[in-house]
């Protein structure tokens, strides 16, 4: 038996995403609470990836600043990069709904993941058709529950008799809830 393939998961893409926010270098900060040391030890691993990415093709992907300055003694970890970025006259991009409106109330700008996420989900009409593959019954008897790619939920009428099946819908209406999205479908040819 071939031994195991022991290369990281997590690779980077074959070209560096390209948008306004990552024309320039990516400043990473060290600026970290105890509550975000998980998240930042799975940060610095991708970013190690990304790092050998980048000097492959002689790009600096990014700009480290490690320290913690007398000014920031005692503020809490929000402001601290809002202060960072406002001093490298930056953006922040960010999922936290709090330092989107700190950074805001300070006049910096922000790219909110958030927004970025949903921009980028396929928009779709009632009497559009697509296809979903139903993983579950519904809350409703018939009622066949899949998803989308993007994790949006399908609802399908007449779909739960077809559990683990690949039908082709016909969108009837789109409901966005604070979760997020979710369409209303029917079995395409059914109405």
């Amino acid at each position: 038996m071939p031994p195991m393939d022991r290369r990281p998961a997590v690779r980077p893409p074959a070209r560096p995403p390209r948008s306004d926010a990552t024309e320039e270098r990516i400043p990473r900060t060290g600026i970290r609470a105890d509550a975000l040391q998980a998240f930042a030890a799975r940060l610095d691993k991708n970013a190690r990836h990304w790092g050998k990415w980048a000097r492959r093709r002689g790009r600096g992907a990014w700009r480290v600043y490690d320290r913690d300055l007398p000014e920031f003694a005692g503020q809490p970890v929000d402001l601290k990069l809002v202060a960072l970025a406002k001093h490298l006259k930056g953006k922040l991009i960010t999922n936290d709904y709090n330092l989107n409106k700190v950074a805001r109330l300070h006049d910096v700008e922000v790219v909110n993941l958030n927004d970025v996420a949903n921009a980028l989900k396929p928009t779709f009409l009632p009497g559009e058709q697509i296809t979903v593959r139903v993983v579950k019954p519904g809350e409703e008897p018939g009622q066949g529950i899949g998803y989308l790619d993007d994790g949006t939920m399908v609802v399908v009428e007449g779909g739960g008799r077809h559990i683990e099946g690949e039908l082709d819908v016909t969108v009837t209406r789109i409901l966005q809830t604070v979760a997020g999205r979710m369409i209303f479908a029917e079995m395409a040819g059914s109405s």
